[in-house]
């Protein structure tokens, strides 16, 4: 009888907990909502208690009628680049700042005072921004003085949970690689960052792989969360960096692409990639030896689903003569139009753009439109833009690794029209996976799986996820999108100074 291996997803919506059995078959899965708050324009907080509610609530629920004694092993995949700061007790002390805040923006400037950013970006592999913990341990020593004196340590928002668990203060390479404080190659917190920060080192908690056992699950604790007392509590890592493994990206050079609301490529490599121009980024991989470079943009599916919300609002399913949900008819319009839909070009900067653009003042637009351009063309424009603002990503990757092949996850991916427009843009042959949702989730099931001893090693994942559908792009169609990218991205140059004029208004 094979045993279960249970996955805790803890993202910003919710907590996804999910239960596998070792041979590799999804059994159930369940969801928590909770709050964020957003407010004072760019800040962005949630209650670690939530967080703790949610996992226990989720634990009793997908265990319920189950032997708990037969979960084998149990990580995470946790939400990034945030700050939970605790006491000496544990006791949290504020709540999280998460990665979607924004506020310290005057700690990004000090750091980018004292040293160059190229020496920043080649030691810890991203870019000096206010989007990463150590900022914002600063902002919080900078303007909460009382909350700062009382901090013991810092944690990243899955190993709050960890700790409860265990008493433990620990993190794994991967997350720690989203701090802005952690040595990339030495695979330790940087002496040079946390000297130049002005912070303690002692406040960073001790740093693990992601198959390492932070320890078992108290008897103390195990009736409030719904485990059974001994259960082998795995670390886990960075949601990001979990869904290279549940995309099967575990070997060298094997690549994949997320297509969620955001959307990012990445891939499995021996060393980083160091980009000349800073715009792609770089987390230690949970496979011991391998980092994922990576370049995510903002506003992938979000961008897709504006045009949904301008264009279907309110069209039901029954509305249209065919009977058609909304998300068929948008496919049916993007195959009514052609390569360059029609000479309309859409530059995907919504939100601003992370990589490869690194430009928060970037503003979504429609380029070339006419009088006879139709739904089916600003859609299918739509998302050629996504794509070619992604394919940018590719070629940084395509230039340091022989990648032929890429593997697709995310809601995007469920779409074929889409998946025929990203293998012609990028050229490549597009595997689409069994599981487009789960990736996140079948990845710290398998740290759960290979730290305790279930599983044998990170190949494994093949039990859990298969490629089910190939597609070959068309070289034709290629070539054509070669010329579409060159306008794509002289579009964008040009309205650099126009960026600039609107946030005025």
């Amino acid at each position: 009888m094979s045993k279960f291996l249970l996955a805790h997803d803890l993202g910003t919506s919710g907590d996804k907990a999910t239960l596998f059995s070792t041979d590799g078959k999804l059994l159930d899965s369940c969801t928590y909502e909770y709050e964020t708050k957003f407010f004072n324009g760019n800040w962005a907080e949630q209650n670690p208690m939530d967080w703790w509610k949610a996992f226990c609530s989720t634990n009793k629920r997908l265990l319920k009628g189950r032997d708990t004694s037969q979960v084998a092993g149990l990580a995470f995949s946790g939400q990034m680049m945030g700050c939970v700061c605790v006491d000496i007790n544990g006791q949290v002390l504020r709540n999280a700042i998460i990665w979607a805040d924004q506020r310290s923006v005057e700690e990004e400037k000090y750091i980018k005072d004292k040293i160059d950013e190229t020496e920043f970006y080649k030691i810890v592999g991203h870019k000096i921004s206010a989007s990463y913990s150590i900022e914002k341990l600063m902002w919080i020593r900078n303007n909460e003085p009382d909350i700062f004196k009382q901090t013991f340590k810092i944690l990243l928002p899955k190993d709050y949970i960890i700790y409860r668990l265990t008493g433990k203060f620990v993190t794994d390479y991967s997350d720690a690689s989203g701090t802005n404080a952690f040595d990339l190659i030495n695979l330790r917190w940087s002496d040079r960052i946390i000297d130049i920060s002005g912070l303690d080192k002692n406040l960073f908690p001790e740093v693990h792989p992601s198959t390492h056992i932070a320890g078992e699950v108290s008897k103390v604790i195990s009736e409030e969360c719904g485990l059974a007392p001994g259960t082998k509590v795995i670390i886990g890592g960075g949601d990001g960096v979990c869904a290279a493994v549940g995309a099967a990206s575990v070997e060298e050079n094997v690549a994949y692409n997320y297509l969620g609301s955001s959307s990012w490529v990445a891939y499995t490599a021996k060393k980083p990639v160091f980009d000349k121009e800073l715009r792609t980024f770089n987390w230690a991989h949970m496979i011991p030896g391998y980092y994922a470079p990576t370049g995510t943009m903002q506003a992938a599916a979000n961008s897709y689903n504006f045009m949904k919300k301008i264009l279907f609002e309110g069209l039901s399913v029954v509305e249209n003569e065919n009977s058609l949900g909304v998300y068929d008819l948008m496919n049916n319009q993007i195959i009514s139009s052609k390569i360059g839909a029609n000479g309309l070009l859409f530059l995907p900067y919504l939100l601003g753009e992370r990589s490869p653009r690194w430009n928060p003042n970037a503003r979504g637009a429609f380029i070339g439109l006419k009088m006879e351009h139709t739904k089916g063309d600003l859609i299918r424009a739509t998302v050629e833009g996504i794509l070619m603002n992604l394919d940018i990503v590719l070629q940084i990757f395509k230039k340091e690794s022989n990648i032929t092949d890429i593997n697709v996850i995310g809601g995007l991916a469920q779409s074929d029209p889409i998946l025929r427009i990203l293998a012609d843009v990028y050229g490549i042959n597009v595997h689409k996976l069994s599981y487009l949702e789960e990736a996140t989730s079948i990845g710290a099931a398998i740290a759960a799986g290979v730290g305790s001893g279930e599983l044998k090693d990170f190949n494994e994942v093949h039990k859990f996820i298969r490629r089910e559908e190939n597609i070959a792009p068309n070289r034709e169609n290629h070539q054509g999108y070669e010329k579409v990218k060159e306008v794509f991205n002289n579009s964008y140059y040009a309205l650099l100074d126009i960026y600039q004029q609107l946030i005025t208004l």
